[in-house]
């Protein structure tokens, strides 16, 4: 397949990543992206940027290097009620937000049916437009469940590079992603592509993407970020406010 848009990527805002946005921007430009979308992390991220960055984005070009950039947030779960890290009023203004759990914000001690619930309740709010990393052993859902969510919502989930990267932190990524696809070829639910890049190199890097969806035979219709003018249709930017 080929890629157009990288919907999961972030810059030295988010306090522990390497590059500036023109550097971001140049790096995709180059893996011939048409679209990279920018997702720091929102503020309950230790050392991340703080709510008025988010408030601010409006003054950034949404064109550099001949490429469409996206600017939003990758918000934190902090809980299985779905509450997250920043206002439904400034997440309604960004460009494109991602929902993820992070053990710093969310951690360890939820079960099964709460980690399900979490991203169920999350997946209600009609600003959020992705689901992050959702292959994370470390926080075990009843997936079946969650792409019924995201079906009848209209919330992408994310395949994350990252995350299939064999010195990856998270745990069964690879197992969980094909549970993932397979429930997603049968429910014909789509699906995004994030780098989650940390550095200008890997944006728009989706080998272990690639790999995996190859492996699963999954159509590419279901694969959102082949072709911009699919992916557009879930993210704020193209939405009526």
């Amino acid at each position: 397949m080929k890629f157009e848009a990288d919907t999961h990527a972030h810059t030295i805002a988010s306090g522990h990543a390497y590059s500036t946005i023109r550097e971001m921007a140049a790096a995709g430009a180059k893996k011939g992206l048409k679209a990279l979308a920018l997702t720091e992390h929102a503020p309950k991220m230790p050392g991340t940027c703080q709510m008025y960055y988010f408030q601010n984005l409006d003054v950034v070009p949404r064109e550099m290097c001949g490429i469409q950039m996206l600017f939003g947030a990758e918000l934190n779960i902090m809980g299985p009620d779905g509450t997250l890290d920043l206002p439904e009023k400034v997440c309604r203004d960004l460009d494109i937000v991602i929902a993820s759990i992070h053990p710093p914000c969310y951690g360890f001690e939820h079960t099964v049916e709460e980690n399900t619930q979490a991203y169920i309740e999350v997946m209600k709010k009609p600003y959020v437009n992705i689901i992050g990393h959702p292959d994370d052993g470390r926080f075990p859902v009843n997936y079946e469940a969650v792409v019924k969510a995201a079906k009848e919502t209209g919330t992408l989930l994310e395949l994350n590079n990252s995350s299939l990267r064999p010195q990856s932190f998270r745990q069964g990524t690879r197992e969980n992603s094909i549970a993932i696809l397979e429930l997603c070829k049968r429910y014909e639910v789509p699906v995004t592509t994030g780098s989650d890049a940390h550095v200008d190199v890997d944006a728009g890097n989706f080998g272990n993407i690639e790999e995996i969806l190859q492996y699963c035979s999954f159509p590419e219709e279901l694969v959102v970020t082949t072709d911009f003018e699919k992916l557009k249709p879930y993210l704020n930017l193209y939405r009526a406010k």
